[in-house]
C-alpha cells in the first residue's frame, strides 16, 4: 500500500509499504480523507519536535471498516461502516480514563503523533476498535475528517465554561479558531467574535456568519468591545503566541476566563500582574474527551452551518508533498486541505 512519509524536515515523499492486518481489539481501515493539522505542519518543519522522520503522520481522518482482529467488533461497526478516528489512546486502566478523560492520562499515546505506530497518510492503517466512532446518518463522510479539530475546539470551550452569558473573542481564525467559534455557537454563547489577520480567513469566517476583526485595522480591544457590546468574558487563543496571549488578557473583562488551546510557542512569558490584579483564570487546553468526540461526531449531522465551507483545499497523495510544503511556507490560499490517500474519486459508502 502507499502511505506519505516524513522522509526528513521539509520532505514529505510518497512510499510503498507492506500490507497491514488488525490484531486482537484492532480494525483495518481504508482511509477516505485526513486533513492536514497545524500540529503536523510543525511536525513538517521540525520546529514542535513532535514528529520525527520516517513517520507516517495523520490524525484527523474518516475512513470505511475493512476487517476487524475480533470478530465480536462485526456487530457494531460492520465492514463498510464509515467511521472517524479518536487518536487519543489512553492505558485504560489510571484514574483519568476510567473517568473517559484519555487526553489527561499519563501514558496516553496519540496517534499521528506517537513516530512508532503508521498513521493515517496512508492508504490502509491499523486503529484501535474502541477508538473509532461511527458517523451519524444523514452526515456527508468527508466531514468524519473535521471531527477531531471540531472536538478540539469544543473540548476548548467547555474547558471556558462558555455559556449563554458570554460575550466570546477568539483570537485567531484558523481552522482550530474556527471550530472555537463554532463550538461557541453550539455552547450559546451570546455574542461571539474572532480576531484573525489574514483576508481570506476572514472572509470564509464572514460566510459562516461570525463577526470578523482586522486587528491590523485599529486597536484589538477597542474593535472587540464594539463588535461584541463589552469587554469579552471568555477570550479563547487559538494561536499561542506571546502577542497573541499578552492581547487576550489585555482585552478579556475583570474576572474572565481565558483558554490557552494554541500551541505556535512552547514557552511564553505572561503579565502576571494582569491575571492576579483583575483576577482572570488562565486554562489549559489540549483536546478533548472521548465523549465530545462522540458527540462531536453525532452534531455534524445537525450543525446549521454549511461545515464543509471549511474544506478548502484537496489533494492525493502525489499532490500531498506540494501541499504541505505550501502550507508551512504560508503561500497556500486553503486553510484545510484534505489529503485522499485512495483518490480524489472515491466515494461514500
Amino acid at each position: 500500500m502507499q502511505v506519505l512519509v516524513l522522509e526528513q524536515w521539509w520532505r514529505m515523499v510518497v512510499a510503498e509499504f507492506g500490507d497491514v492486518a488488525p490484531g486482537p481489539a484492532e480494525t483495518l481501515v481504508e482511509v477516505l480523507a485526513t486533513g492536514i493539522c497545524g500540529s503536523d505542519i510543525h511536525g513538517y518543519t521540525g520546529e514542535n519536535g513532535r514528529r520525527r522522520p520516517g513517520q507516517v503522520m495523520g490524525h484527523e481522518t474518516v475512513g470505511r471498516v475493512l476487517e476487524h482482529g475480533d470478530a465480536a467488533a462485526y456487530s457494531s461497526l460492520p465492514a463498510g461502516t464509515v467511521v472517524t478516528l479518536n487518536p487519543v489512546v489512553g492505558c485504560g486502566a489510571c484514574a483519568a480514563c476510567t473517568r473517559d478523560a484519555e487526553q489527561a492520562c499519563p501514558q496516553r499515546t496519540v496517534i499521528g503523533v506517537a513516530p512508532d505506530i503508521p498513521a493515517a497518510f496512508a492508504e490502509r492503517m491499523i486503529a484501535p476498535t474502541r477508538n473509532l466512532v461511527p458517523l451519524p446518518e444523514g452526515a456527508a463522510w468527508e466531514l468524519g475528517a473535521l471531527v477531531e479539530p471540531l472536538a478540539v475546539g469544543y473540548h476548548a470551550a467547555r474547558r471556558g465554561s462558555c455559556g449563554p452569558d458570554d460575550a466570546v473573542l477568539v483570537v485567531g481564525g484558523g481552522p482550530i479558531g474556527q471550530a472555537c467559534v463554532l463550538a461557541a455557537w453550539r455552547l450559546g454563547a451570546s455574542a461571539v467574535a474572532v480576531s484573525e489577520t489574514n483576508d481570506a480567513r476572514r472572509q470564509l469566517l464572514d460566510e459562516l456568519g461570525t463577526v470578523t476583526i482586522d486587528p491590523s485595522a485599529g486597536e484589538l480591544k477597542r474593535q472587540a468591545v464594539s463588535r461584541l457590546g463589552r469587554r469579552p468574558t471568555l477570550v479563547i487563543d487559538a494561536v499561542g503566541s506571546e502577542p497573541t496571549i499578552t492581547a487576550a488578557l489585555e482585552i478579556a473583562d475583570v474576572g474572565a476566563r481565558v483558554v490557552l488551546v494554541g500551541m505556535a510557542q512552547p514557552h511564553i512569558p505572561l503579565s502576571a500582574y494582569r491575571i492576579s490584579t483583575e483576577e482572570r483564570t488562565l486554562i489549559g487546553s489540549f483536546c478533548y474527551t472521548s465523549a465530545e468526540f462522540r458527540e462531536t461526531a453525532e452534531w455534524i449531522a445537525t450543525a446549521p452551518q454549511p461545515l464543509d465551507r471549511l474544506i478548502e483545499g484537496r489533494v492525493d497523495l502525489a499532490g500531498a508533498p506540494d501541499a504541505f510544503e505550501a502550507l508551512a511556507r504560508g503561500t497556500a490560499a486553503a486553510s484545510k486541505v484534505l489529503v485522499y490517500p485512495n483518490g480524489l474519486t472515491i466515494g461514500a459508502a
